[in-house]
């Protein structure tokens, strides 16, 4: 059964040895994501993390990664000492080998969050990063039925980021107006249990914005159609001209 959703940034300056002691800026995202992941390990007896890939690929990832490429070569895992690799919401329980260079940002994130969290395992659900709507409606229906069918309580971590273009310095090429809108209506929805506007959130628009998260939140979308859902928002803003938000909901 569903514990929770817990929505947090996918944001290597999430991490302290990557962001270093003199960025305050992540100080308030950080210890909201924090303490949204201590949360969800308080409700949940298993956990599931969602995110997008960097790539399009659709090989099998790892388990075990490090923020090497981000300048700092820390270590994460996202389950010990077992390995379980899902690809487009398809369970494979079995030991995977595969390299570091092999998870994803966000997984890296959720792999981080685990260990701050004192979860023992987080299971990976991840799509492809220009995943039609259709397919990331399939893949959380599937995710449904699993934990649907799960005697625990399963908690869901999901990692994902806004636009990209919300300040003049904005790695997304500055600030555009279309991207705060954008940024916006992702933030109402979130905040407001709105599937529906997850749901349909348009891919080339969201491109356009620069909103990696979109295929992460349509998955979530699918997971968590038709039910009701209490709301909690621990955190919205875009201190690097990202859209950063950190927001749980609870089923009713």
């Amino acid at each position: 059964m569903l514990a929770s959703v817990v929505f947090v940034p996918s944001a290597p300056l999430l991490v302290p040895q990557v962001a270093g002691p003199g960025a305050t800026d992540t100080e308030a995202v950080r210890e909201a994501t924090r303490t949204a992941g201590r949360e969800l390990a308080a409700t949940a007896t298993e956990f599931v993390a969602i995110g997008a890939r960097d790539d399009d690929s659709a090989a099998e990832i790892g388990v075990d990664g490090d923020f090497g490429r981000f300048g700092v070569p820390m270590a994460v895992t996202l389950r010990r000492p077992a390995a379980v690799g899902v690809q487009s919401g398809t369970a494979r329980k079995d030991t995977l080998d595969l390299s570091p260079s092999d998870l994803p940002l966000s997984m890296l994130i959720a792999g981080w969050l685990r260990a701050e969290s004192g979860i023992e395992a987080v299971e990976p659900v991840t799509v492809a990063r220009d995943a039609l709507p259709a397919d990331c409606a399939r893949v959380g229906a599937e995710l449904r039925r699993r934990i649907d069918a799960d005697p625990g309580r399963v908690g869901v971590l999901v990692v994902a980021d806004g636009a990209t273009a919300l300040s003049a310095r904005a790695p997304g090429g500055g600030l555009r107006p279309g991207a705060v809108d954008m940024q916006r209506r992702i933030d109402q929805a979130l905040a407001a249990a709105d599937t529906d506007t997850l749901a349909a959130l348009d891919p080339t628009a969201c491109a356009h914005a620069g909103v990696a998260g979109r295929p992460a939140w349509q998955v979530a979308a699918a997971l968590c159609s038709g039910r009701q859902f209490a709301s909690r928002l621990a955190y919205r803003d875009a201190p690097f001209g990202v859209g950063y938000t950190v927001v749980t909901w609870t089923p009713r």
